[in-house]
């Protein structure tokens, strides 16, 4: 039997909408069971407050964050219920949509990519929430104009960097918010002990910068460094070894502060490349013989080194 044309898309408007629906059932029923388990960890909070890692489960974010930042926010003492994230690609996954549907709270998002955030502001959630998208490639010298005149400054509830690339530098020129939590991605392949970054560079690309795709960010030391200049504690690492977590010193209460040396993880995931692109598949130390010999910045010595 023959379609027409016009009868082929009716069937596949029909199966668009089925799968959407599908979807929405979907997201419903996982955050059921994310408000379920939150509930037990809220019972569970003097171990929590301890070892955050305890708390994770994942909705939205790429690891177990949304756990980790629900249990903050409900734990601390936070009146400014609002985000910023950028690095956030098409928000499919990301820190802090969890927290925009979940809790209702107010957002601005930005990634580089023009086509990430119109495909954000043609989904249901961008007219139902209070959520801003900008499309920006964001470096040091312009991240505090981009927050400023898109409505936030002062104190905002959490900020989570993720451009994979100058994030230290990034964070370092930031001073038009006081975020209360700060989730800083870092590169663990930079080892728990030297404080280190890549050079900055405002049109820094990691895919360009070496294509191993592992020659980017910040170790944890050097952010734990760059966070005490901020006036803030460092609480440790989502058990994936890719986020660090950073409260506001006057919001702590009893959250056990931690150290690079006792909180560091190694990230277990696999996405180095060849120089054609193709996943290699290498994990532990022979990830840092892929790039030995780059330039890396000691952010105590104020010099470049090579890794």
């Amino acid at each position: 039997m023959l379609f027409s044309r016009k009868r082929i898309k009716k069937e596949f408007n029909r199966a668009s909408a089925k799968l959407q629906s599908l979807e929405k059932q979907i997201i419903a029923g996982n955050v059921l069971q994310a408000n379920i388990l939150h509930s037990q960890h809220k019972a569970n909070h003097q171990q929590i407050i301890k070892n955050i890692q305890l708390a994770e489960f994942k909705v939205f974010s790429q690891w177990g964050d949304d756990g980790i930042i629900q249990f903050l926010i409900d734990y601390l003492d936070i009146d400014t219920k609002t985000f910023i994230e950028f690095g956030v690609e098409d928000y499919t996954e990301a820190n802090t949509r969890f927290l925009l549907i979940n809790n209702n709270w107010a957002g601005l998002i930005m990634d580089g990519s023009e086509i990430h955030m119109q495909r954000v502001k043609q989904d249901d959630f961008y007219w139902q929430y209070q959520l801003t998208a900008i499309p920006a490639y964001i470096t040091a010298e312009n991240i505090n104009q981009l927050i400023t005149q898109n409505g936030f400054s002062g104190e905002v509830g959490l900020l989570s960097i993720d451009i994979d690339g100058v994030d230290y530098w990034v964070w370092k020129a930031i001073d038009a918010i006081s975020p209360v939590i700060v989730i800083a991605e870092y590169n663990s392949v930079f080892g728990g002990e030297r404080a280190l970054t890549v050079p900055y560079k405002a049109n820094f690309y990691r895919k360009d910068a070496h294509f191993s795709n592992l020659y980017f960010g910040a170790s944890v030391p050097a952010l734990c460094d760059l966070a005490e200049e901020k006036g803030y504690v460092f609480i440790g690492c989502n058990s994936h070894g890719n986020n660090a977590y950073f409260v506001r010193k006057d919001k702590l209460k009893d959250l056990v502060p931690q150290t690079a040396a006792n909180a560091f993880v190694t990230s277990r995931f696999r996405e180095s490349r060849d120089a054609n692109g193709n996943l290699t598949y290498i994990n532990g130390a022979e990830r840092v013989d892929v790039i030995k010999g780059l330039d890396i910045y000691n952010t105590r010595t104020n010099t470049i080194e090579k890794i």
